[in-house]
């Protein structure tokens, strides 16, 4: 079959080399029994190249069934996959058969395999390498023919680095990788998929499809689609419904766009938009920069201080002098971060009175810009940060990470790696 009769028959837009690669790659592999493990963001289509690969393989006719590993409790995924015995387990009123059993000569797909229990893993791992399996509550060994297909939108490899995944249930799945691009990898593929889209809705809700003008296209290309293909398919959907007019300009499609993603979209001026990915790096640039001023700063001192002769080059040098060049020195351009000047204006102490027998001290003025010390290390910034918004919230831990613009995933693995008692 060739490619566009294979986009044709499973409804997929667009021509991207990476979209046609993994295509490629699922046509050619459909006619072997070996294990796929397809890699995508959420929202890419997983689900249609498993389709595609049991359509075109020798067990079309066979069952397919897809499970979503991530939305099976942790105590029922091995009943559901493997099936259990009677009173097995408290609720086990009768015998059940698994998905490995029910799909026997057929394909299983396995959605978010990353959330699979480790247990889970060991007993797929099992069937992977000799297709053989015990329900929960027996010793009885049994056999299926089933074609494991799975699906991820993790880095199974970094997983397996930190524990929480098989290194050889990963090289056993990872027989053959397919990896289906992001949306906005296929940023010429966007407008051909949202005219469908628009034509499939205007036909099922009896309207006339909405057209966009050339702004609202640029706006349409340039959106980051964190959702991909589904979030682009929703946006479709409410225009299609809820809009009043056919005709859509820039201002109609930003309302209809999530707020949340464009306002925690890093906005840097001086620089190519999307020069950061996100707002950490430009948390860090922010310090690093910071503590450049500093050591720029102290350098300046210290040569004064080694160096009387350079306080006294002009005649008359008076301390007010000495600052403003400061401040021309680290704020450029006229800067509107201006550095205090002492009230009064008194003259630096001239070079005869720099000796060895005596300390020289920094008077206040001075003293407060070349003492630094306040901490400039991220990590402490990074926990003082969690603490604020944890306090600001009152422990709430939801309403802190949205807050901080960071998952609530990644909120709790900060606090226990920062050891921070709520």
């Amino acid at each position: 079959m060739d490619l566009q009769s294979l986009k044709n028959r499973f409804s997929i837009i667009g021509n991207t080399p990476s979209l046609n690669h993994a295509l490629n790659t699922a046509e050619q592999v459909a006619a072997t029994d070996l294990t796929v493990l397809i890699v995508g963001e959420s929202g890419v289509g997983k689900e249609v190249f498993s389709q595609i690969i049991h359509s075109l393989s020798s067990r079309k006719h066979n069952p397919f069934i897809a499970v979503n590993c991530g939305a099976i409790p942790e105590g029922t995924i091995d009943s559901e996959l493997f099936g259990h015995e009677k009173g097995s387990f408290t609720g086990a009123v009768d015998s059940r058969k698994g998905y490995f059993e029910t799909v026997n000569g057929g394909t299983i797909f396995l959605d978010e395999i990353g959330e699979m229990p480790l247990g889970t893993q060991a007993r797929l791992l099992r069937v992977l390498e000799t297709g053989e399996f015990i329900r929960v509550g027996s010793s009885k060994v049994q056999k299926t023919d089933v074609r494991v297909i799975a699906a991820t939108n993790r880095e199974l490899m970094e997983f397996t680095q930190k524990g929480k995944f098989r290194e050889d249930l990963y090289y056993r799945l990872n027989t053959v990788p397919i990896r289906v691009p992001s949306l906005r990898d296929r940023k010429e593929d966007i407008p051909l998929l949202f005219r469908k889209f628009v034509v499939d809705f205007a036909e099922k809700y009896k309207t006339k499809p909405i057209f966009l003008d050339e702004e609202a296209r640029a706006l349409l290309t340039t959106y980051s689609w964190p959702g991909n293909v589904r979030e682009l398919k929703n946006i479709a959907e409410q225009i299609s419904v809820l809009s009043t007019t056919d005709q859509i300009n820039a201002q109609i499609l930003n309302g209809f766009l999530p707020q949340a993603t464009k306002h925690n979209t890093p906005m840097v001026t001086g620089g190519p938009v999307g020069e950061f990915a996100n707002e950490r790096e430009i948390l860090y640039k922010l310090f690093f920069d910071m503590k450049k001023d500093v050591n720029e700063l102290k350098k300046m001192f210290f040569e004064i201080l080694q160096n009387p002769s350079i306080a006294s080059q002009a005649g008359n040098f008076t301390r007010e002098s000495m600052m403003n060049e400061l401040k021309e020195d680290i704020t450029p351009n006229n800067s509107h971060n201006s550095i205090p000047s002492p009230a009064n204006t008194q003259p630096v102490l001239p070079p005869a009175q720099f000796n060895n027998s005596q300390p020289l001290i920094l008077d206040n003025d001075l003293q407060g810009h070349y003492e630094v010390d306040e901490s400039l290390n991220i990590m402490d910034k990074e926990k003082e940060l969690i603490l604020k918004a944890l306090k600001k919230h009152r422990g709430r831990r939801k309403d802190a990470a949205t807050d901080l613009g960071i998952s609530e995933r990644t909120l709790y693995r900060k606090i226990k790696e920062y050891n921070i008692e709520e």
